[in-house]
């Protein structure tokens, strides 16, 4: 049974690369998540070694993110009590602005790129623009969900280059924006900074102190029922299973609509942003019959996160580097691009656009448009410790309206089969329209924030 060594062939990695984490202080001061080094552990070991790895295992294990990432995104609103719209909003919306401007233009910065310059020089296709967004927003987690995207458009290449873009993105994100929480700092943008040295040694190492360890999450069946992880760990699969005929029900019915059409929206279209709905519909549902109180966010966050460190470890451990290395020169101009756009808008747009707590809102956002989500959490955890502003609140509450659509979602997924069904030239006009129309949202906020002051 090849699911066995495996599963442990990835629990070594993962386990040494905590290891590493807590013995090696440079990697401390990296906060490099134990996920990344152990599956660059992994790469560095298969490439040194060939066939140290038998090649079956190392298929079962690039296959892997394309599944656990349906876990994560099935996951992510189960067991939250969706806010109220209008209070959420007034305090979201400048966070929301700044989130689209940065994933739209990453869009355009991208296709942009790879259309005018990178795919006549390089002849790299077009869909190269779309890794940006892929892997700086979305992250391992999408661009494992997208793998049969990727085969499906012919481009099967994308997948290896999408990991590697979300590698880079991740370091990026966390190194680039320790050093903008420094420059802040010392500017006196922020007061709540913590230096590495100033951090107890449990911290540094990635580890709760034994008398200070929160639960992870809690149990909400009693154990001689049904255990309380099986129950959640269900209700996941239930989740799993609405995104799954939800897709196989829009292919069919593309099918029904246009038997003649040249290009399939659906055929390549992955699965886990109809998961993210199943999982919004099965939340409703419990919470229509009475039983929200069987759903704990606790345990969800933990099942997620433990789906996102295998997926992460096995998606980096199993790039096939002749592939990047073959395409180093575009992979680094959209790289570059992406950067400097971040940088930009967190230097230049975020003191103008946020009324308060400017540094701490835009650091997260920097996070998260260079190394997902989790990176700008940290960062956020970096200046605001005590959530003492405004800051963790209008991140969250953002989160709710653009999670669905960019970094990850339905528009993630749509636009790089769009590119292959109507060509980039217009997915990137579109982009640069919706950029334009958040720049101008943007604008007004700015003016009226000029009027208030």
């Amino acid at each position: 049974m090849i699911a066995v060594p495996v599963f442990v062939f990835l629990s070594v990695l993962l386990v040494c690369g905590k290891i590493l984490r807590v013995r090696l202080p440079f990697l401390q001061r990296l906060y490099l998540p134990s996920s990344v080094i152990g599956g660059l552990l992994g790469l560095a070991l298969m490439t040194a070694f060939p066939g140290l790895v038998p090649e079956e295992w190392v298929a079962a294990v690039r296959s892997c993110p394309g599944f656990l990432i349906n876990i994560i995104f099935a996951a992510l609103f189960l067991g939250v009590a969706v806010p109220t719209l209008g209070p959420s909003l007034r305090l979201a919306f400048p966070q929301l602005c700044f989130g689209q401007l940065l994933a739209w233009g990453q869009y355009v910065l991208g296709l942009g790129l790879a259309g005018f310059l990178l795919a006549p020089l390089f002849g790299v296709p077009p869909a190269f623009g779309n890794l940006l967004e892929i892997g700086f927003q979305g992250g391992h987690g999408t661009v494992g969900g997208m793998a049969e995207s990727f085969r499906a458009c012919g481009w099967p290449d994308g997948i290896d280059l999408g990991v590697t873009v979300a590698t880079v993105g991740m370091i990026v994100g966390v190194v680039l924006g320790m050093a903008l929480v420094n420059w802040a700092h010392r500017r006196g943008y922020v007061q709540e900074v913590r230096s590495f040295e100033e951090r107890p040694l449990f911290e540094r190492r990635g580890i709760h102190p034994p008398d200070a360890r929160p639960a992870a999450g809690r149990q909400t069946v009693v154990c001689d029922s049904v255990d309380s992880l099986a129950w959640h760990i269900a209700v996941v699969g239930l989740a799993v299973g609405i995104g799954w005929l939800a897709l196989e029900g829009l292919k069919a019915g593309e099918v029904a609509l246009f038997p003649d059409a040249e290009h399939r929206l659906f055929q390549g279209f992955p699965l886990f942003p109809l998961c993210m709905i199943g999982g919004v519909l099965m939340q409703e549902a419990v919470r229509a019959c009475g039983g929200s109180l069987l759903v704990d966010h606790g345990q969800m966050q933990r099942i997620s996160g433990a789906a996102l460190d295998y997926l992460v470890l096995s998606a980096v451990a199993t790039i096939k580097l002749s592939v990047v290395a073959a395409n180093w020169l575009p992979l680094l101009a959209i790289c570059l691009a992406g950067t400097l756009l971040s940088l930009l808008m967190v230097v230049h747009l975020a003191p103008r656009l946020f009324r308060e707590a400017w540094f701490e809102r835009a650091i997260a956002e920097f996070g998260q448009s260079t190394g997902v989500t989790a990176t700008g959490l940290l960062l956020l955890r970096t200046v605001d410790p005590e959530h003492r502003t405004v800051a963790a609140a209008s991140f969250g509450y953002k989160q709710l309206l653009h999670e669905p659509f960019m970094g990850g979602g339905l528009w993630t997924a749509f636009a790089f089969t769009l590119v292959y069904a109507i060509g980039w030239f217009k997915v990137w006009a579109l982009s640069v329209a919706m950029t334009l129309f958040w720049a101008a949202v943007a604008a007004a906020i700015v003016a009226r924030n000029r009027r208030r002051a």
